[in-house]
């Protein structure tokens, strides 16, 4: 089974081009866990402790092998994954200058066919999840680093959502 991951900066079309993706692969979908994390706190998102990013990456992982197993009973080859650990571990990075050493061997080690880093070009979109309008293209940098330091296979998707779904598809078909 092929498992393909968005990822990027906040409001970049991360989950509007994962479901497009699963869609056009009838493939199965495995959404970003941190939004049900959140939503069932109390907790303003700013709010969160260091240690509760293991746990969102637990459930992350958790939610992509449940997917996975669902889609794979009735045939399915796909599955496409809304965010990585990846995500979690430059999380990590960014607010408390390390990231749990669980969290960076899963990314150093947990298999994927091809990442879609997408390009921050869309207006930001205010989201109480959202911590960083005005930072965008600079954390679009650290994703394209840490990615090529890690050696993953990637590809940048950038332009409106036809050319990113475009180019997302041609970059699948060729894996």
């Amino acid at each position: 089974m092929k498992k393909i991951v968005i990822t990027g900066p906040e409001s970049s079309g991360k989950t509007t081009l994962a479901g497009s993706l699963a869609s056009h692969y009838s493939g199965g979908l495995v959404r970003e866990m941190v939004r049900c994390y959140f939503a069932q706190r109390t907790i303003p998102m700013n709010g969160y402790e260091e240690m509760e990013l293991r746990t969102i990456a637990e459930l992350q992982l958790h939610e992509e092998d449940r997917v996975a197993v669902v889609t794979a009973n009735p045939g399915g080859k796909m599955i496409v994954c809304d965010t990585d650990l990846i995500t979690i571990r430059i999380w990590g990075e960014e607010k408390y200058g390390r990231s749990d050493p669980w969290i960076v061997q899963r990314t150093e080690e947990r298999p994927y066919d091809l990442w879609l880093l997408c390009r921050p070009e869309m207006p930001w979109e205010p989201d109480p999840l959202r911590e960083n309008p005005h930072d965008r293209d600079r954390l679009f940098d650290v994703y394209e680093t840490t990615l090529k330091r890690l050696g993953k296979p990637y590809i940048v998707v950038e332009g409106g959502p036809e050319q990113r779904m475009k180019s997302a598809v041609n970059a699948i078909d060729m894996k």
